[in-house]
């Protein structure tokens, strides 16, 4: 073969110098709305079997009331229990082997296991397939790893914000669709669906999505950069407080989860309309953050991701404490309305700085790590405020994360003078 000549060489551009990032600057703004729409259909199918899933339960053979309610608590939490545990080996794994291979191995894993839960035949094999999803899917998890290693600094809050708003959408519409879909096409016929759709996510990040991924090059960066020691320092009391906030956040959003029933019931709502109005304030925290958290990704692009932070963690607790002294349900929905509007600013700011809190060569590992923060944040609050609201009383559940967001808040500015 002849040897190239200087005309080939000079077109042929030489990318070994470019860092991940600046590779796929063509690419982050395709990827993010194929993310957006994945993470927006996965959470529609995980989420939308909560209106049937006693339901469905109880049609696997499950007969004691008691029983059905245990058995739906455990299916449900599997999911998040899994992807809490694996979201940090896939983002290592997406350090190595690229973040497209992880975002088709969650999409393509979870469309399959989504369609075996509707043909299982017993409530082990939903849980064991529950918690398989997790294991396996997490694709919302993978997307925040692809955007938020993809995206350009300054626009990163905003990328970030836009992909959350997706996932928050997903698990406000999900339910809704849940309350429909099983009457028309049957409890396991929505599985089926939910697969389907997901396979539809699939087909386009396999055909859409694009990746600049050169392993040989990356590693040789990251060595570089770790024994250079000054270029990129990680800051262990800042990724500390990362983690922690993050845990903190859906800590605090689940916490009073397990209760809202019964609290929606002192405030004196009739029987009759009990699911409709305990629904409507579940979803109205995931309404507010819809609202605002592409908007406040793009400010911590502009005043800084830690004043974000611990301006939304202030404005979340002092806005949790409200919230015990409603006297009509309507008062209670509009305040967990701007709870949720103010929570929303905190994972795309989180993820902004987990993302430049290592080298680039560790930032998969590093937003895996905040994954399963959250996660188990969504795993701890419920057991949590369901622990305090039986011995403390349900408004002491609002006192509880109130205080401990705000504590957070003086953590999250200690850490930041770090």
């Amino acid at each position: 073969m002849s040897e190239p000549t200087t005309l080939e060489m000079r077109e042929t551009p030489d990318t070994s110098a470019l860092s991940y990032a600046q590779r796929n600057e063509k690419y982050w703004k395709r990827n993010l709305f194929v993310c957006v729409f994945g993470s927006f259909t996965t959470l529609v199918s995980l989420s939308m079997l909560l209106p049937f899933l006693p339901l469905y339960v109880k049609q696997l053979g499950v007969e004691s009331q008691a029983d059905v309610i245990q058995w739906s608590g455990v299916a449900f939490g599997a999911t998040f229990l899994g992807t809490a545990v694996t979201a940090p080996v896939w983002g290592r794994l997406a350090d190595r082997y690229g973040r497209k291979p992880m975002l088709i191995r969650a999409a393509v894993g979870m469309a399959v296991v989504m369609s075996l839960i509707g043909i299982a035949h017993n409530v082990y094999e939903l849980i064991g397939l529950r918690l398989i999803a997790g294991l396996v899917g997490g694709y919302a998890s993978a997307s925040t790893v692809m955007v938020g290693t993809q995206a350009p600094r300054e626009r990163a809050g905003w990328a970030l914000g836009l992909l959350s708003t997706g996932a928050l959408a997903g698990n406000l519409i999900g339910p809704l669709i849940g309350g429909l879909l099983p009457g028309v096409i049957g409890i396991r016929g929505t599985f089926f669906a939910g697969g389907a759709v997901i396979a539809v996510a699939a087909l386009l990040t396999i055909f859409v999505v694009r990746e600049d991924f050169q392993p040989a090059t990356d590693a040789k960066r990251g060595a570089s950069v770790a024994a250079s020691g000054h270029a990129s320092r990680t800051r262990y009391a800042a990724i500390g407080a990362l983690l922690v906030t993050a845990m903190m956040v859906l800590l605090a959003n689940m916490s009073i989860e397990p209760v809202i029933t019964v609290y929606v019931v002192s405030l004196g709502v009739e029987p009759d309309q009990l699911a409709r109005i305990a629904g409507v304030v579940m979803a109205c925290s995931a309404f507010g953050s819809m609202l605002t958290a592409a908007r406040l990704g793009a400010l911590a692009d502009r005043i800084g991701a830690w004043n974000v932070i611990v301006g939304c963690l202030v404005a979340t607790g002092l806005l949790m404490i409200p919230q015990a002294f409603v006297h009509q349900w309507w008062q209670l929905a509009a305040l967990r309305a701007l709870m949720g509007m103010s929570l929303a600013g905190l994972l795309p700011a989180i993820a902004k700085l987990a993302r430049h809190a290592v080298d680039e060569s560790k930032t998969g590992q590093m937003l895996g790590y905040l994954q399963s923060a959250q996660f188990s944040g969504q795993v701890l609050g419920p057991v949590i405020g369901g622990q305090i609201a039986v011995h403390l009383g349900l408004h002491s559940v609002f006192f509880a994360t109130g205080s401990l967001l705000v504590a957070c808040a003086a953590f999250a500015q200690w850490a930041r003078g770090r």
